[in-house]
């Protein structure tokens, strides 16, 4: 428990914490804009995903928009269910993408999983967001989510060649672009911590007096599906 002060210490001690919020909220905009700075890379693969309607090639994903953003959710061929702490975060999808569509924004969830596994999944969680799998190409392996029996306890086979991705599959966000020409191009990618501020639960966690509660726990140790809380 923290300390309990009057009104006045209180309101001191608040306000030098905004300033250090405010400093943070203007090296998170830098950050932000030197993000916006990356070079970008052509996707030279061609790619078909299966979904709601049959096949679609990557440019076909952005449906008519310049700017697509992938979720790289977490469903070996294998598994019967998708990820829990992947599902944690898909439960954020269903009420932004309208807002995104607005700003020249195509949001998709990519998984390896068949795309028969996928649909039976997003009907049992209720969601809506547009779904594909990858399952016959290589697109997850090439965009750094999905490990060969060989990569899984390598060090540096995840994220950048920071981690281990110690399974066959792990989770991450992919955003595109299409050029007036119709080139897709990759403009970034991040892994792991760097999903973060895309669940909405995990920012009202960070507010409160205890947090995320996470500490002397592996991360997410409390995290289930939607549908398997107890009341």
């Amino acid at each position: 428990m923290s300390r309990v002060v009057d009104h006045d210490e209180w309101l001191a001690e608040r306000r030098e914490l905004l300033a250090k919020e405010k400093e943070f909220t203007r090296l998170r905009d830098e950050l932000s804009r030197q993000r916006r700075e990356l070079p970008w890379e052509r996707v030279e693969k061609d790619y078909a995903f299966d979904g709601d309607d049959g096949r679609r090639t990557l440019p076909e994903l952005f449906e008519g928009r310049s700017q697509l953003v992938v979720y790289h959710f977490m469903f070996d061929p294998s598994w019967d269910a998708g990820c829990p702490s992947c599902s944690f975060w898909a439960d954020n999808f269903d009420p932004n993408i309208v807002h995104l569509k607005a700003r020249d924004v195509t949001m998709v969830a990519i998984s390896r999983a068949p795309y028969a596994k996928l649909a039976a999944y997003r009907e049992r969680m209720g969601w809506s967001f547009p779904w594909f799998s990858s399952g016959k190409t290589g697109f997850n392996f090439d965009f750094g989510v999905s490990f060969t029996p060989e990569d899984q306890e390598k060090d540096g086979a995840y994220n950048y060649g920071s981690l281990s991705p110690r399974s066959t599959e792990r989770e991450g966000v992919s955003v595109f672009y299409k050029d007036a020409d119709g080139a897709v191009l990759h403009t970034y990618s991040t892994y792991a911590r760097g999903i973060d501020l895309l669940n909405t639960a995990y920012n009202y966690l960070d507010l409160m007096p205890k947090g995320r509660d996470e500490e002397g726990h592996p991360s997410q140790f409390w995290v289930r599906r939607h549908d398997e809380y107890e009341s």
